[in-house]
């Protein structure tokens, strides 16, 4: 993507707010994702840096989502998957999980309901594994296309993987096309955002999501996204335990002390975690531990859409239906 006309302090909207005119005022989160993306994309070590300050360039670590300058020339998922737009499909709010609120919280006691966001990437097909082994099942907050990965739809292997879980019982949900920060950008590429990865899941699977996770845990009443989501159909879900692999993905060892001291506290009933399959770690190491400490209180691994008491022909919608 072209660098010319860009100021210098202008960052991605992936990456930070428009408002925000210092890195040093980034949010923690989205600055470890930056550093754990560019660790990912396997460029050097000061990707992350130039990317925070701005710098510009025409390569793929500067042309590919999340972090693509996007008002500024054509980013990598700047694609339309195959297929009549959903744009316009009925949206009737099915079901009894809020519409309206945020949720952080499972109704069902004695579970804690799965999530990995990001995905599908190259570890998926090893969680998916490990979930069947242990007869617990999960939620997959699911990109379309960002991090260089190629659009679900049409890149080998995610269709495959994608179709898995549905078979084995698991949930997919959305996580938008290409990870910007809904309260960030207007409500016409917000929309955009949503209805690219539905028709993309769609061609997949022949349904789409009402479940969705803001990235960046980023949607707000006052930008408009919470009224987009609604009138999209969906529930944002969040969750109140964050593993935070995203911020040790080469020392797990302290997601594995968080998740042991959450799950050995007492007084609660119930969990809605948050993992990331794009961090090697966190499906190959944290994954068995947790799902041990799982089982060792009695509880089981479930999807969000179960934690909730939904039931599992609330979790989709149909091209063209309801």
């Amino acid at each position: 993507m072209a660098g010319v006309g860009i100021p210098q302090t202008t960052v991605a909207l992936a990456v930070r707010p428009a408002s925000v005119t210092a890195p040093r005022q980034l949010e923690g989160q989205q600055v470890a994702l930056a550093v754990l993306r560019s660790a990912i994309r396997g460029v050097v070590p000061g990707y992350a840096a130039r990317l925070l300050y701005g710098y510009c360039g025409t390569t793929k670590e500067y042309c590919s989502d999340p972090d693509c300058q996007w008002p500024f020339g054509t980013c990598d998922s700047n694609q339309t998957p195959a297929g009549p737009t959903t744009l316009n499909d009925p949206r009737p709010l099915i079901g009894q999980v809020s519409y309206d609120n945020d949720i952080y919280d499972c109704s069902k006691t004695g579970v804690v309901a799965l999530t990995y966001d990001d995905g599908p990437y190259q570890y998926t097909a090893q969680l998916l594994d490990i979930l069947k082994s242990y007869g617990f099942k999960a939620t997959f907050f699911m990109t379309g296309n960002n991090l260089n990965k190629g659009a679900i739809d049409v890149t080998a292997p995610y269709p495959a993987i994608i179709r898995r879980m549905i078979a084995e019982g698991h949930q997919v949900a959305s996580h938008t096309w290409s990870h910007y920060s809904l309260s960030n950008i207007p409500s016409a590429v917000r929309k955009d955002q949503m209805v690219k990865n539905e028709r993309a899941i769609a061609n997949i699977i022949g349904k789409y999501p009402t479940y969705m996770r803001p990235p960046y845990s980023q949607c707000s009443r006052e930008s408009g996204c919470w009224a987009d989501m609604k009138a999209l159909g969906y529930h944002r879900v969040y969750f109140d335990l964050d593993t935070q692999d995203y911020l040790n993905p080469t020392t797990i060892q302290r997601s594995k002390d968080i998740v042991t001291q959450i799950l050995g506290t007492g007084g609660a009933t119930d969990y809605l975690a948050i993992q990331h399959d794009l961090v090697e770690q966190s499906v190959t190491n944290l994954t068995s531990y947790f799902f041990d400490l799982i089982k060792a209180k009695g509880w089981k691994g479930v999807t969000a859409g179960e934690c909730l008491n939904d039931p599992p022909a609330n979790w989709y919608r149909t091209p063209g239906g309801r």
